[in-house]
């Protein structure tokens, strides 16, 4: 039997389609705010550095009332390197809101999250999004969505799927593109029409799967999840167990149940079969865990996550200015730290490595890397990182065997030849080129994933700024040989002392700089690039000698070019294998790992 007073939903799309701002709208219409409440836009993403790059990071839970009817509804990130979140939360649902850019139209993510959700055979509602939009195509985004539905074996029940034409910047919504929008009524009528309620299972044993972990320094770690059967009550003594692990077994007493209301936690005594609840007082408790009762002590399954396909090392900052700024320094803080973070996020793994000081950090990619090091940094830890590296495998044969990733890429015609010349050159293997109306290309290939790392600033600088480039791993092939290394090379300063006006003039005329007069820089530091493929070392410090004789021009003010300031991800696709990001609260440095010049050298030499 179904419940038939709650829907729970995931609302899953590829980055940058819509999910957040349609959420914002279904809890605008739905009457959580008051009338007069100043709400901001994308009201879900709460993390800083989700709202300063615009994207979702970690899925968050809401919910809305609408005629009687209770949705729980979950926001799920976009970006590839984030598809763990993905993966874990579909567990907690009974269905699926696929929202999809009625200009785009799907992409590779959307590819990624619909297969996890047929796997589930989770129902899909297809919400067209953005038909607003002057270059919108709607109608052509339908038939690539029910093209894409075939090619990943759906069957003919859901190719009959309800589609919604929307525009969650304006908060309407209608069944038919040529119908009048007045609000996101035909979204939420849709839901509970098509969505089915979860499964009444309250006569049954407790069992409730953690899929999402969250933390208050108050009560502790928090477990969310859905109760798959049985009813929980305030204090129950249970039983926390795990599907991984079949000897664990541990006797736990509930502290606080609560259910979700719009942006906000609502504590409960009690809660049934069916209900998305959040769940206080276990210590330890861990994503995959299973709360059971004491009679039935069957761990459920949990989702498999996809394994991590980019390591770097995380080591303790040996600098000539470390501990400046950095209220975290040593090697316990930093494991501790990483260890910490392994508990919510499942597509994580640290490994300990020969050093004491140095830890294996794997991902799924740049971006889930950088954001994990820009929050340690924020948090005022200090420490060292190495150029990313990708994680290979052996097959049976032993032989090499390397992750591949599908890469689109939205570029104006004029640019596509120096693309698809350069993904060449990086063993890139083209596999379809479309051209829709507009004068622009969209290109896909599948390429190494090492062939990406370090090329989407190039990109930026190829197509001005103006192509879009998405990936997302493809499969593990049989090793593709060498691809050409970076051609500019390091420009580095021999001394310590702090930078000048002058010595940064003569270093100009060597290349592009990094740092501006009367910046810090130490011996081994990396303080530009140098287009020639050479590395060079310059003196920054170097300041004009004082005479007694003035010459015409001599005091004129030196003109400097502007410096180049590079973000985390094109500080880590700029590194080489023997240079290191230094990571400080206040700013980043890149470094040689040996920073003497002379024992730089005799390294090279005995290598």
């Amino acid at each position: 039997m179904k419940r038939q007073d709650i829907r729970n939903i995931a609302i899953i799309a590829h980055v940058d389609h819509g999910k957040t701002t349609l959420v914002d709208a279904l809890l605008r219409q739905s009457g959580i705010f008051r009338e007069n409440q100043q709400v901001k836009d994308r009201v879900m993403d709460s993390n800083d550095i989700e709202k300063e790059r615009g994207i979702t990071i970690l899925s968050k839970n809401t919910a809305v009332n609408h005629n009687g009817v209770k949705i729980n509804i979950i926001d799920t990130p976009g970006h590839a390197d984030f598809g763990g979140e993905v993966e874990r939360v579909l567990k907690m649902v009974n269905g699926v809101v696929l929202l999809v850019d009625a200009f785009e139209g799907p992409m590779p993510q959307t590819k990624f999250v619909l297969k996890k959700s047929f796997e589930l055979n989770l129902p899909v509602i297809v919400c067209i999004n953005k038909v607003d939009r002057p270059e919108a195509r709607p109608l052509e985004v339908v038939d690539e969505v029910l093209d894409l539905f075939i090619e990943l074996g759906a069957d003919e029940s859901v190719l009959e799927c309800p589609f919604v034409f929307a525009s969650a910047k304006q908060g309407i919504a209608a069944l038919d593109v040529e119908d009048k929008m007045e609000n996101m009524d035909p979204l939420f009528e849709t839901i509970i029409n098509y969505i089915p309620g979860p499964e009444q299972r309250d006569d049954e044993p407790f069992k409730l799967l953690i899929s999402t972990i969250d933390y208050n320094e108050y009560i502790g770690r928090i477990g969310i999840g859905k109760i798959e059967q049985g009813i929980i009550n305030e204090n129950d003594k249970l039983v926390r167990v795990n599907k991984l692990d079949p000897d664990f077994k541990e006797n736990i007493k509930i502290a606080q149940i609560y259910e979700f209301e719009g942006l906000d936690r609502v504590e409960v005594d009690s809660s049934r079969s069916g209900s998305i609840v959040a769940v206080t007082g276990i210590e330890d408790i861990n994503i995959g865990d299973t709360i059971t009762s004491t009679e039935d002590t069957e761990a459920l399954e949990f989702v498999k996550i996809s394994e991590p396909t980019i390591s770097m090392n995380f080591s303790v900052n040996d600098s000539p200015f470390a501990g400046r700024v950095g209220k975290f320094l040593t090697s316990r803080q930093i494991k501790a730290r990483l260890h910490r973070e392994l508990q919510t996020d499942v597509g994580l793994r640290v490994e300990d490595t020969d050093s004491t000081d140095s830890f294996k950090v794997s991902g799924r990619g740049e971006l889930h890397l950088s954001v994990l090091i820009e929050n340690m940094r924020r948090e005022g830890y200090e420490f060292q990182v190495s150029k990313p590296q990708v994680l290979y495998k052996y097959d049976e044969n032993g032989k090499k065997l390397e992750p591949t990733e599908r890469v689109t890429i939205d570029v104006d015609n004029v640019y596509a030849g120096s693309v698809i010349e350069k993904l060449g050159r990086r063993k890139g293997e083209l596999v379809n080129i479309v051209e829709p109306n507009g004068g622009y290309q969209r290109l896909e290939f599948i390429i190494p994933s090492r062939g990406l790392i370090g090329y989407r600033t190039e990109f930026m600088t190829d197509t001005k700024g103006s192509g879009i480039l998405n990936s997302i791993f493809e499969s593990y092939v049989p090793f593709k040989g060498e691809i050409p290394r970076r051609v500019n090379a390091s420009i580095v300063s021999f001394d310590t002392g702090t930078a000048s006006a002058y010595g940064l003039n003569n270093a100009q005329e060597r290349g592009t700089l990094f740092v501006e007069p009367g910046e810090d820089v130490y011996e081994g530091q990396v303080v530009g690039e140098s287009p020639k493929g050479i590395e060079i070392e310059v003196s920054v410090t170097k300041s004009k000698k004082q005479t007694n004789v003035r010459a015409s021009g001599s005091d004129e003010a030196l003109r400097l070019s502007p410096v180049r300031k590079m973000s985390l991800e094109e500080a880590l696709e700029f590194i080489e294998d023997d240079e290191l990001i230094e990571i400080t609260p206040n700013e980043f440095r890149l470094r040689k790992k040996i920073l003497n010049s002379q024992t730089r050298y005799k390294s090279k030499k005995n290598k």
